[in-house]
Protein backbone atom coordinates (compact mmCIF):
# COMPACT_ATOMS: atom_id res chain seq x y z
CA UNK A 1 0.00 0.00 0.00
CA UNK A 2 1.47 3.41 -0.97
CA UNK A 3 2.48 5.62 1.99
CA UNK A 4 -0.01 8.34 0.99
CA UNK A 5 -2.89 5.86 0.99
CA UNK A 6 -1.75 4.41 4.30
CA UNK A 7 -1.58 7.87 5.84
CA UNK A 8 -5.05 8.79 4.54
CA UNK A 9 -6.48 5.51 5.86
CA UNK A 10 -4.89 6.16 9.24
CA UNK A 11 -6.46 9.63 9.40
CA UNK A 12 -9.92 8.44 8.34
CA UNK A 13 -9.85 5.51 10.78
CA UNK A 14 -8.55 7.62 13.69
CA UNK A 15 -10.14 7.06 17.09
CA UNK A 16 -9.94 10.82 17.61
CA UNK A 17 -12.19 11.27 14.60
CA UNK A 18 -14.64 8.80 16.11
CA UNK A 19 -14.73 10.71 19.39
CA UNK A 20 -15.09 14.05 17.56
CA UNK A 21 -18.00 12.79 15.45
CA UNK A 22 -19.76 11.32 18.48
CA UNK A 23 -19.26 14.59 20.37
CA UNK A 24 -20.72 16.57 17.48
CA UNK A 25 -23.63 14.16 17.45
CA UNK A 26 -24.32 14.79 21.13
CA UNK A 27 -24.20 18.55 20.56
CA UNK A 28 -26.60 18.20 17.64
CA UNK A 29 -29.05 16.19 19.77
CA UNK A 30 -28.82 18.80 22.55
CA UNK A 31 -29.47 21.68 20.13
CA UNK A 32 -32.34 19.80 18.47
CA UNK A 33 -33.95 19.12 21.86
CA UNK A 34 -33.91 22.83 22.70
CA UNK A 35 -35.17 23.81 19.23
CA UNK A 36 -38.07 21.37 19.45
CA UNK A 37 -40.04 24.05 21.33
CA UNK A 38 -39.92 26.24 18.20
CA UNK A 39 -40.11 23.69 15.39
CA UNK A 40 -41.92 20.66 16.78
CA UNK A 41 -40.82 17.05 16.42
CA UNK A 42 -41.15 16.82 12.63
CA UNK A 43 -39.44 20.17 12.03
CA UNK A 44 -36.50 19.19 14.23
CA UNK A 45 -36.12 15.87 12.42
CA UNK A 46 -35.97 17.58 9.05
CA UNK A 47 -33.65 20.39 10.15
CA UNK A 48 -31.14 18.44 12.25
CA UNK A 49 -31.34 14.70 11.63
CA UNK A 50 -32.60 14.29 8.05
CA UNK A 51 -30.19 16.79 6.50
CA UNK A 52 -26.52 17.06 5.56
CA UNK A 53 -26.15 20.57 6.99
CA UNK A 54 -28.03 22.51 9.66
CA UNK A 55 -28.87 25.97 8.35
CA UNK A 56 -29.32 29.11 10.45
CA UNK A 57 -30.64 32.55 9.60
CA UNK A 58 -28.40 35.59 9.88
CA UNK A 59 -30.04 38.27 12.02
CA UNK A 60 -31.04 41.42 10.22
CA UNK A 61 -30.86 40.01 6.70
CA UNK A 62 -32.77 37.34 4.78
CA UNK A 63 -29.82 34.97 4.50
CA UNK A 64 -29.31 31.42 5.73
CA UNK A 65 -25.88 29.85 6.21
CA UNK A 66 -24.73 26.37 7.30
CA UNK A 67 -23.93 26.41 11.02
CA UNK A 68 -23.51 22.72 11.91
CA UNK A 69 -23.20 19.29 10.25
CA UNK A 70 -26.50 17.47 9.94
CA UNK A 71 -27.43 13.94 10.85
CA UNK A 72 -26.86 12.49 7.37
CA UNK A 73 -23.35 13.98 7.20
CA UNK A 74 -22.34 12.86 10.69
CA UNK A 75 -23.82 9.41 10.16
CA UNK A 76 -22.10 9.01 6.80
CA UNK A 77 -18.73 10.05 8.24
CA UNK A 78 -19.18 7.61 11.14
CA UNK A 79 -19.84 4.79 8.68
CA UNK A 80 -16.68 5.66 6.73
CA UNK A 81 -14.72 5.90 10.00
CA UNK A 82 -15.91 2.49 11.24
CA UNK A 83 -15.26 0.74 7.91
CA UNK A 84 -11.81 2.31 7.62
CA UNK A 85 -10.99 1.29 11.22
CA UNK A 86 -11.60 -2.34 10.34
CA UNK A 87 -9.27 -2.26 7.38
CA UNK A 88 -6.61 -0.34 9.32
CA UNK A 89 -6.65 -1.99 12.76
CA UNK A 90 -8.74 -5.15 12.91
CA UNK A 91 -8.13 -8.49 11.33
CA UNK A 92 -10.95 -10.90 10.64
CA UNK A 93 -10.06 -13.57 13.21
CA UNK A 94 -12.06 -15.60 15.71
CA UNK A 95 -10.64 -13.50 18.55
CA UNK A 96 -12.07 -10.33 16.99
CA UNK A 97 -15.44 -11.81 15.95
CA UNK A 98 -17.30 -9.93 18.68
CA UNK A 99 -15.83 -6.58 17.61
CA UNK A 100 -16.70 -7.25 13.98
CA UNK A 101 -20.30 -8.16 14.83
CA UNK A 102 -20.70 -5.07 17.03
CA UNK A 103 -19.34 -2.73 14.40
CA UNK A 104 -21.39 -4.32 11.61
CA UNK A 105 -24.47 -3.80 13.80
CA UNK A 106 -23.57 -0.14 14.34
CA UNK A 107 -22.99 0.44 10.63
CA UNK A 108 -26.29 -1.26 9.79
CA UNK A 109 -28.06 0.88 12.40
CA UNK A 110 -26.72 4.09 10.84
CA UNK A 111 -27.59 2.94 7.32
CA UNK A 112 -31.07 1.90 8.44
CA UNK A 113 -31.75 5.32 9.95
CA UNK A 114 -30.71 7.00 6.72
CA UNK A 115 -32.94 4.72 4.65
CA UNK A 116 -35.86 5.25 7.04
CA UNK A 117 -35.44 9.01 6.90
CA UNK A 118 -35.52 8.94 3.11
CA UNK A 119 -38.28 6.36 2.54
CA UNK A 120 -40.57 6.38 5.58
CA UNK A 121 -44.00 7.84 4.90
CA UNK A 122 -46.44 8.65 7.72
CA UNK A 123 -50.14 9.28 7.24
CA UNK A 124 -53.34 8.96 9.20
CA UNK A 125 -56.77 7.44 8.79
CA UNK A 126 -59.74 8.96 10.64
CA UNK A 127 -62.74 6.65 10.92
CA UNK A 128 -66.13 7.13 12.52
CA UNK A 129 -67.85 4.07 13.97
CA UNK A 130 -69.44 2.27 11.03
CA UNK A 131 -67.32 4.07 8.44
CA UNK A 132 -65.16 2.35 5.81
CA UNK A 133 -62.09 3.79 4.08
CA UNK A 134 -59.43 2.56 1.68
CA UNK A 135 -57.02 5.49 1.93
CA UNK A 136 -54.95 7.35 4.49
CA UNK A 137 -54.07 11.05 4.40
CA UNK A 138 -50.69 12.73 4.67
CA UNK A 139 -49.89 14.92 7.67
CA UNK A 140 -47.97 17.54 5.67
CA UNK A 141 -48.31 16.98 1.92
CA UNK A 142 -51.25 18.34 -0.06
CA UNK A 143 -52.70 17.78 -3.51
CA UNK A 144 -55.10 19.47 -5.89
CA UNK A 145 -57.87 16.97 -6.63
CA UNK A 146 -60.00 17.49 -9.73
CA UNK A 147 -62.94 15.07 -9.75
CA UNK A 148 -65.05 14.16 -12.77
CA UNK A 149 -68.31 12.57 -11.47
CA UNK A 150 -69.92 12.17 -14.91
CA UNK A 151 -69.59 8.36 -14.91
CA UNK A 152 -72.29 6.86 -12.61
CA UNK A 153 -70.07 3.87 -11.82
CA UNK A 154 -67.15 5.77 -10.33
CA UNK A 155 -65.53 9.18 -9.94
CA UNK A 156 -62.47 9.90 -12.03
CA UNK A 157 -59.98 11.84 -9.89
CA UNK A 158 -56.88 13.62 -11.18
CA UNK A 159 -54.49 14.62 -8.41
CA UNK A 160 -51.72 17.19 -8.73
CA UNK A 161 -49.12 17.57 -5.93
CA UNK A 162 -49.28 20.99 -4.30
CA UNK A 163 -45.55 21.49 -4.88
CA UNK A 164 -46.31 21.66 -8.62
CA UNK A 165 -48.75 24.50 -8.00
CA UNK A 166 -45.94 26.42 -6.31
CA UNK A 167 -43.94 26.38 -9.58
CA UNK A 168 -46.58 28.61 -11.21
CA UNK A 169 -46.22 26.78 -14.55
CA UNK A 170 -49.14 25.49 -16.68
CA UNK A 171 -50.01 21.94 -15.65
CA UNK A 172 -51.33 19.58 -18.33
CA UNK A 173 -52.77 16.12 -17.71
CA UNK A 174 -54.01 13.60 -20.32
CA UNK A 175 -57.06 13.04 -18.09
CA UNK A 176 -58.13 16.70 -18.25
CA UNK A 177 -59.35 18.67 -21.29
CA UNK A 178 -57.92 21.87 -19.83
CA UNK A 179 -54.72 23.13 -18.24
CA UNK A 180 -54.28 24.38 -14.67
CA UNK A 181 -52.42 27.66 -14.18
CA UNK A 182 -51.44 29.00 -10.77
CA UNK A 183 -52.10 32.72 -10.39
CA UNK A 184 -50.88 32.87 -6.79
CA UNK A 185 -49.71 30.24 -4.31
CA UNK A 186 -49.65 30.69 -0.53
CA UNK A 187 -47.79 27.87 1.27
CA UNK A 188 -48.83 28.91 4.81
CA UNK A 189 -52.30 30.33 5.38
CA UNK A 190 -54.16 30.71 8.66
CA UNK A 191 -57.80 31.87 8.70
CA UNK A 192 -58.55 34.99 10.73
CA UNK A 193 -60.95 33.17 13.06
CA UNK A 194 -61.88 29.68 14.17
CA UNK A 195 -58.37 28.31 14.67
CA UNK A 196 -56.32 27.55 17.75
CA UNK A 197 -52.83 28.92 18.17
CA UNK A 198 -51.33 25.42 17.92
CA UNK A 199 -53.10 24.51 14.67
CA UNK A 200 -50.88 24.08 11.64
CA UNK A 201 -50.92 26.44 8.70
CA UNK A 202 -52.22 25.08 5.40
CA UNK A 203 -51.65 26.03 1.75
CA UNK A 204 -54.00 27.97 -0.49
CA UNK A 205 -53.92 28.93 -4.16
CA UNK A 206 -55.68 31.05 -6.75
CA UNK A 207 -56.08 29.06 -9.96
CA UNK A 208 -57.09 29.59 -13.56
CA UNK A 209 -58.31 26.83 -15.86
CA UNK A 210 -57.44 27.31 -19.50
CA UNK A 211 -58.96 25.68 -22.57
CA UNK A 212 -57.86 26.03 -26.20
CA UNK A 213 -59.61 29.41 -26.46
CA UNK A 214 -58.39 30.86 -23.15
CA UNK A 215 -59.58 31.01 -19.53
CA UNK A 216 -62.68 28.88 -18.85
CA UNK A 217 -62.87 29.39 -15.09
CA UNK A 218 -61.13 30.37 -11.87
CA UNK A 219 -61.09 29.05 -8.32
CA UNK A 220 -59.69 29.95 -4.93
CA UNK A 221 -58.79 26.73 -3.14
CA UNK A 222 -57.51 26.01 0.36
CA UNK A 223 -57.11 22.90 2.48
CA UNK A 224 -59.30 24.67 5.07
CA UNK A 225 -62.38 24.84 2.83
CA UNK A 226 -64.94 22.19 3.70
CA UNK A 227 -66.57 22.05 0.27
CA UNK A 228 -64.93 21.73 -3.18
CA UNK A 229 -65.27 24.39 -5.87
CA UNK A 230 -67.21 23.70 -9.08
CA UNK A 231 -65.91 24.16 -12.61
CA UNK A 232 -68.38 23.88 -15.51
CA UNK A 233 -67.41 23.78 -19.17
CA UNK A 234 -69.00 22.30 -22.30
CA UNK A 235 -71.83 20.67 -20.38
CA UNK A 236 -69.58 18.94 -17.84
CA UNK A 237 -68.85 19.84 -14.23
CA UNK A 238 -65.73 19.07 -12.22
CA UNK A 239 -65.18 19.38 -8.47
CA UNK A 240 -61.91 21.11 -7.50
CA UNK A 241 -60.39 21.01 -4.02
CA UNK A 242 -57.03 21.34 -2.30
CA UNK A 243 -56.78 18.56 0.28
CA UNK A 244 -54.34 16.40 2.19
CA UNK A 245 -52.54 13.98 -0.13
CA UNK A 246 -54.21 10.58 -0.14
CA UNK A 247 -52.50 7.19 -0.27
CA UNK A 248 -54.86 4.52 -1.52
CA UNK A 249 -54.42 1.01 -0.11
CA UNK A 250 -55.17 -2.45 -1.58
CA UNK A 251 -57.67 -3.09 1.23
CA UNK A 252 -60.64 -1.54 3.03
CA UNK A 253 -60.72 -0.79 6.74
CA UNK A 254 -64.05 -0.52 8.60
CA UNK A 255 -64.33 0.72 12.20
CA UNK A 256 -66.69 -1.63 14.03
CA UNK A 257 -66.13 -0.47 17.61
CA UNK A 258 -64.04 2.04 19.54
CA UNK A 259 -63.33 1.87 23.27
CA UNK A 260 -61.70 4.49 25.46
CA UNK A 261 -60.72 3.66 29.03
CA UNK A 262 -59.37 6.17 31.57
CA UNK A 263 -57.80 5.80 34.99
CA UNK A 264 -60.44 5.94 37.77
CA UNK A 265 -61.15 9.46 38.99
CA UNK A 266 -59.30 11.18 36.13
CA UNK A 267 -59.40 11.98 32.41
CA UNK A 268 -55.97 10.40 31.80
CA UNK A 269 -56.22 7.78 29.00
CA UNK A 270 -55.53 4.26 30.20
CA UNK A 271 -56.23 2.48 26.95
CA UNK A 272 -58.07 3.13 23.71
CA UNK A 273 -58.60 0.56 21.02
CA UNK A 274 -60.30 0.12 17.66
CA UNK A 275 -61.97 -3.05 16.48
CA UNK A 276 -61.71 -2.98 12.70
CA UNK A 277 -62.64 -5.21 9.80
CA UNK A 278 -59.98 -5.69 7.12
CA UNK A 279 -61.09 -6.71 3.64
CA UNK A 280 -58.40 -7.03 0.95
CA UNK A 281 -59.08 -6.25 -2.70
CA UNK A 282 -57.82 -9.67 -3.79
CA UNK A 283 -60.34 -11.44 -1.51
CA UNK A 284 -57.73 -13.25 0.55
CA UNK A 285 -58.46 -11.45 3.81
CA UNK A 286 -61.71 -10.68 5.59
CA UNK A 287 -61.13 -10.58 9.32
CA UNK A 288 -61.49 -8.59 12.51
CA UNK A 289 -58.47 -7.02 14.18
CA UNK A 290 -58.07 -5.06 17.43
CA UNK A 291 -55.63 -2.13 17.23
CA UNK A 292 -54.76 -0.65 20.63
CA UNK A 293 -52.27 1.79 22.16
CA UNK A 294 -49.38 -0.65 22.46
CA UNK A 295 -50.53 -3.18 19.90
CA UNK A 296 -50.12 -2.05 16.28
CA UNK A 297 -51.41 -4.00 13.31
CA UNK A 298 -48.84 -4.90 10.64
CA UNK A 299 -50.32 -5.59 7.23
CA UNK A 300 -49.12 -5.45 3.62
CA UNK A 301 -45.90 -3.61 4.51
CA UNK A 302 -47.70 -1.09 6.74
CA UNK A 303 -47.75 -0.58 10.49
CA UNK A 304 -51.10 0.79 11.73
CA UNK A 305 -51.06 2.36 15.20
CA UNK A 306 -53.83 3.61 17.46
CA UNK A 307 -52.85 7.28 17.62
CA UNK A 308 -55.84 9.01 19.17
CA UNK A 309 -59.54 9.73 19.04
CA UNK A 310 -61.93 12.65 18.47
CA UNK A 311 -65.58 13.71 18.53
CA UNK A 312 -66.37 12.30 21.99
CA UNK A 313 -65.01 8.84 21.21
CA UNK A 314 -66.96 8.50 17.95
CA UNK A 315 -63.87 8.93 15.76
CA UNK A 316 -60.75 6.79 15.88
CA UNK A 317 -57.47 8.25 14.61
CA UNK A 318 -55.09 5.63 13.22
CA UNK A 319 -51.52 6.37 12.16
CA UNK A 320 -50.35 4.47 9.08
CA UNK A 321 -46.59 4.09 8.66
CA UNK A 322 -44.87 2.76 5.56
CA UNK A 323 -41.21 2.08 6.36
CA UNK A 324 -39.42 -0.51 4.22
CA UNK A 325 -36.44 -0.43 6.60
CA UNK A 326 -38.37 -1.20 9.80
CA UNK A 327 -36.64 -4.61 10.44
CA UNK A 328 -33.16 -3.02 10.26
CA UNK A 329 -33.04 -1.63 13.85
CA UNK A 330 -34.07 -5.02 15.26
CA UNK A 331 -31.40 -6.80 13.22
CA UNK A 332 -28.82 -4.15 14.18
CA UNK A 333 -29.54 -4.43 17.90
CA UNK A 334 -29.37 -8.22 17.61
CA UNK A 335 -25.94 -8.04 15.96
CA UNK A 336 -24.65 -5.52 18.51
CA UNK A 337 -25.91 -7.64 21.39
CA UNK A 338 -24.46 -10.82 19.91
CA UNK A 339 -21.14 -9.07 19.27
CA UNK A 340 -20.88 -7.78 22.84
CA UNK A 341 -21.78 -11.19 24.30
CA UNK A 342 -19.26 -12.90 22.02
CA UNK A 343 -16.48 -10.42 22.83
CA UNK A 344 -17.01 -10.53 26.58
CA UNK A 345 -17.37 -14.31 26.42
CA UNK A 346 -14.07 -14.67 24.56
CA UNK A 347 -12.32 -12.38 27.02
CA UNK A 348 -13.81 -14.24 29.96
CA UNK A 349 -12.71 -17.58 28.53
CA UNK A 350 -9.23 -16.15 27.93
CA UNK A 351 -9.06 -14.86 31.50
CA UNK A 352 -10.18 -18.28 32.80
CA UNK A 353 -7.44 -20.07 30.88
CA UNK A 354 -4.79 -17.69 32.24
CA UNK A 355 -6.03 -18.20 35.80
CA UNK A 356 -5.88 -21.98 35.48
CA UNK A 357 -2.33 -21.83 34.10
CA UNK A 358 -1.19 -19.65 37.01
CA UNK A 359 -2.74 -22.00 39.55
Amino acid sequence: MPPSVRQALRAVSSLRLTVALLSLGLLMIFAATLDQVNLGVWGVQQKYFHSFLVWGRVRGIALTVPVFPGGYLLGGLLIVNLVAAHFARFRLTAAKAGIWLTHVGLILLLVGEGVSGALQRDSQMRLNVGQTSRYSESFRDYELAITDPSDPRFDRVTSIPARQLALAKPIHSPALPFAVQTVAYFPNVRPAAGRGENDADVPAAELQFRGPQGVIGTAMVSAELAEPQSLSWKGRTWQVELRSARYYRPFRLSLLRFTHDVYPGSDIPKNFASTVRVVSDDGRDDRRVVISMNRPFRYRGLAIYQAGYANDDHTSVLEVVHNPAWPVPYLSCGLIGAGLVAQFGLQLAKFGRRSRRKS
